[in-house]
C-alpha cells in the first residue's frame, strides 16, 4: 500500500492527520537532521497501521517534506 505524507519537522506538538484515503499530514518534534524526523515518521505510521517499523519504507522524498511511503501488510 502506498501513502503520501506531508511532514512538518521541529514542531512543539506532534500530530497525525488523515487528509484523504491515502494522504496524511504528520508533525514531529524531531528536527530534519541526521534522519531523526524520518525515523519518527516511520514509527508513527507503523503504529497507526499496526505493523512493525520494518514494514514501512520511504520510497521517495527522503530530503523533502512531501514523501511517498510504502507499507507492507501480511497477506
Amino acid at each position: 500500500m502506498y501513502i503520501h505524507v506531508k511532514v512538518k519537522a521541529g514542531v512543539k506538538k506532534e500530530s497525525f492527520k488523515q487528509k484523504s484515503e491515502d494522504h496524511y499530514e504528520i508533525s514531529v518534534k524531531e528536527k530534519a537532521e541526521r534522519n531523526a524526523a524520518n525515523s519518527r515518521v516511520l514509527q508513527i505510521v507503523a503504529e497507526f497501521f499496526k505493523v512493525s517499523k520494518t514494514k514501512v519504507r520511504i520510497v521517495n522524498g527522503h530530503r523533502h517534506p512531501s514523501k511517498l511511503l510504502v507499507i507492507a501488510f501480511k497477506p
